[in-house]
């Protein structure tokens, strides 16, 4: 993302960079852009941007999103599963603030339909999302379990259960659900499937959606990026998001 932004696209330009590991994150700036913007602590970048594009693990939306909503700053949410638990909570700081949220679709396509699809009635939302076992090693509810998928030589299936249960317990794994539970039916009749797949090497998803309006089902495989826990796809809807903000057309949504 901060690679797009350097070159840099029409009416953005990236003003700043924060990090949990700010002399870490001045080191990859300066290796990563011709021309490096400043990395600050975030109280600081808030009052720099008008725009803030959240990209950090889970455990970290709270505060980003508090001091860029409270700041009236346009927020860009990647971490679209943080958001189900206090979903109301952020919307009431948004309007407090004069904020703003924008969640990307990240890793998935199909949100635009899905949105217009819940206009009338929805019977059934379903995510079903493939991956290799690296890809989700470590994630909490596979820990409590004691689910080990390092080993595995045929797919299994690990998860099964609702959309909001899929987001606490695999946080950095299924914002694709958290986002398509969001655009269309909810957290509750969203359900998810989640399998560990040693026979795939990148991170699939298949959603389908059955109401008034008909039936459609998308199929989207993802190349992994250096963390083979999320896509390029991933990435490349912030700059589309990012694009749409300053575009003076907009298509879809």
């Amino acid at each position: 993302m901060a690679r797009e932004l350097d070159r840099p696209l029409p009416g953005l330009r990236l003003g700043a960079i924060t990090s949990r590991d700010l002399e870490t994150a001045r080191t990859r700036v300066q290796a990563l852009l011709k021309t490096p913007a400043p990395v600050v602590p975030l109280r600081e970048l808030v009052a720099m941007v008008d725009v803030v594009v959240e990209a950090a693990p889970a455990q970290a939306f709270e505060e980003i999103a508090a001091a860029a909503l409270r700041a009236g700053r346009t927020l860009v949410v990647l971490s679209a599963g943080a958001l189900l638990d206090r979903y109301e909570a952020y919307a009431d700081l948004a309007r407090q603030g004069g904020g703003r949220m924008y969640v990307v679709s990240g890793a998935i396509g199909g949100l635009d339909a899905l949105a217009a699809a819940s206009v009338g009635e929805v019977e059934s939302v379903t995510v079903v999302t493939r991956k290799p076992p690296r890809a989700l090693e470590g994630a909490p509810y596979l820990e409590a379990r004691r689910i080990r998928v390092r080993e595995l030589q045929a797919p299994r299936v690990v998860f099964e259960g609702s959309a909001r249960d899929a987001c606490r317990g695999f946080p950095a794994n299924v914002n694709v659900v958290a986002a398509i539970s969001l655009a269309g039916i909810g957290p509750e009749r969203t359900r998810v499937r989640i399998v560990a797949d040693p026979t795939v090497s990148r991170n699939t998803h298949d959603l389908e959606v059955v109401g008034s309006f008909g039936r459609f089902h998308l199929h989207v495989e993802n190349v992994p990026t250096e963390n083979p826990r999320t896509g390029v796809l991933a990435a490349q809807s912030v700059i589309a998001t990012l694009r749409n903000l300053v575009s003076p057309i907009r298509v879809g949504m």
